[in-house]
């Protein structure tokens, strides 16, 4: 029993370390050590505009007004908005917009993004496909700055900053925190490579490298990059072109979206198998280290403190680590239900790293359970 708990202490440890360290420290190296720079240029491809939104009656016209802002050459671009079985105004407002390039697809029965995107792509025109959700409002320069990184020929796709905007609770600030973290992690492969994932919010590609996507697809920004990739094309990140957003202000606003696309995760990998396979994903590396195992981290985190809590009395290094585990425990519990400590900044990071593996552990049995994830 003690020598399986000394195995499952180091694995778990191990992989710990590298998920939330050691990756993110190799990519950041690598990026300094042997950066792989974007040739930019200023060009000006025709673009189509994509859309899908559901019940998103109150975001339509700020969205397109947004669209309408973008410093780009306005002959050059269409617009398709594909509305997804919305019950709201959405589709009333969409079509009472004058915009000769919009064209307004209604779907009376909610089909899911993916499906809309399909049918939104197939009547679109475009060299570049621009995808991007109807919440966020956009930076007027966005475009130009996304398109000018396909000026480069190995660059297949390009991804969007998104930017968090009304931090106002300590979880939100907490969570603000780990977006950034993530952010850096997603530019770092990008100056040293390709990223394997892009911001739905706002991201562009060649058009001829899509491909349709399966149905019911949830997370459409994680499988094209891939795609695009697998395909020998770059996947890059693009920090000039911003969408703002608002975050989740609380536990229960993060959930569904969170748990939504973490399960994701899991579709993906159901759906597109040779992404755990090294010889057909070129990505691969990239891919088992920042989405796979980190949706095992929760699992790791139990298999740790239960395995140090079996050894704490063999060394004193385990009951360090199991004393570290409690205190990271205690330090959740204070943020967590003394809500003014929980703006002290390692308390808030703590809840927050906290609800996020929560949350992935729960992915895991939403996905098992099969709820119809891409119409959440």
């Amino acid at each position: 029993m003690t020598h399986l708990a000394w195995i499952v202490c180091w694995t778990s440890a191990i992989l710990l370390v590298h998920v939330f360290v050691g990756y993110p420290l190799w990519v950041w190296l690598l990026s300094r050590l042997r950066p792989l720079p974007v040739a930019k240029r200023g060009i000006l491809p025709t673009v189509s505009i994509v859309v899908a939104v559901h019940d998103g009656a109150g975001f339509i016209r700020a969205k397109l007004a947004s669209l309408q802002q973008l410093d780009y050459p306005a002959e050059l671009i269409d617009i398709v908005i594909a509305c997804d079985g919305c019950h709201d105004a959405t589709v009333l407002l969409a079509r009472r917009s004058t915009d000769p390039r919009l064209t307004v697809l209604e779907f009376p029965n909610r089909r899911g993004k993916a499906a809309c995107l399909n049918d939104a792509v197939g009547l679109t025109r475009g060299e570049v496909l621009l995808f991007t959700d109807v919440r966020q409002k956009l930076s007027p320069v966005a475009l130009k700055e996304l398109v000018a990184n396909l000026a480069d020929p190995t660059v297949g796709a390009v991804g969007g900053e998104l930017h968090m905007e009304n931090v106002r609770t300590g979880f939100a600030q907490g969570v603000d925190f780990y977006w950034r973290y993530e952010k850096g992690i997603r530019h770092a492969e990008a100056l040293s490579g390709s990223t394997v994932g892009v911001s739905g919010a706002l991201y562009a590609m060649r058009r001829h490298l899509f491909r349709p996507l399966p149905a019911g697809t949830v997370l459409d920004d994680v499988l094209v990059p891939m795609r695009v990739a697998a395909q020998g094309k770059r996947v890059v990140f693009e920090p000039r072109a911003m969408a703002w957003d608002q975050p989740s202000q609380g536990t229960e606003d993060e959930k569904r979206r969170k748990i939504r696309t973490l399960a994701g995760n899991f579709q993906l990998i159901q759906l597109a198998p040779w992404l755990l396979l090294p010889w057909a994903n070129p990505l691969w590396f990239r891919f088992v280290s920042h989405k796979v195992l980190r949706l095992l981290a929760p699992w790791l985190l139990v298999a740790l403190t239960c395995s140090t809590g079996l050894l704490v009395t063999r060394h004193p290094m385990y009951a360090v680590a199991f004393g570290g585990l409690v205190v990271c425990a205690a330090m959740v519990a204070l943020a967590k239900f003394r809500p003014p400590l929980g703006r002290w900044f390692p308390l808030r990071i703590a809840l927050a790293f906290f609800y996020l593996n929560l949350f992935a552990a729960q992915a895991l049995v939403a996905f098992a359970r099969n709820r119809r994830l891409h119409l959440w």
